[in-house]
């Protein structure tokens, strides 16, 4: 397998979240494992899919703002998701 550099990988990873709604769990988890093998943060692109499931949020997710924390119920699975703003 070729090396392919830091910046490229960032691109990849940019370039697959950019069209996340059309992807499927298995795609999702060979990202996030191509994203630790190259030791690179997911950062803002882990709010987009559930952790447990790895399938990419829809807009009829629910979605909850209380007391500092953003609550997304995945449709999927029911796993609950907290983000604090």
């Amino acid at each position: 397998m070729k090396k392919i550099s830091r910046s490229e990988a960032k691109e990849r990873i940019e370039k697959f979240f950019d069209y996340i709604k059309n992807k499927n769990s298995d795609e999702i988890k060979k990202v996030k494992n191509f994203a630790a093998n190259q030791k690179l943060p997911l950062g803002k692109h882990k709010e987009s899919f559930c952790k447990k499931c790895f399938m990419p949020f829809q807009s009829n997710e629910k979605i909850r703002i209380k007391r500092g924390f953003k609550t997304i119920e995945c449709k999927n699975c029911g796993e609950i998701k907290r983000i604090k703003l």
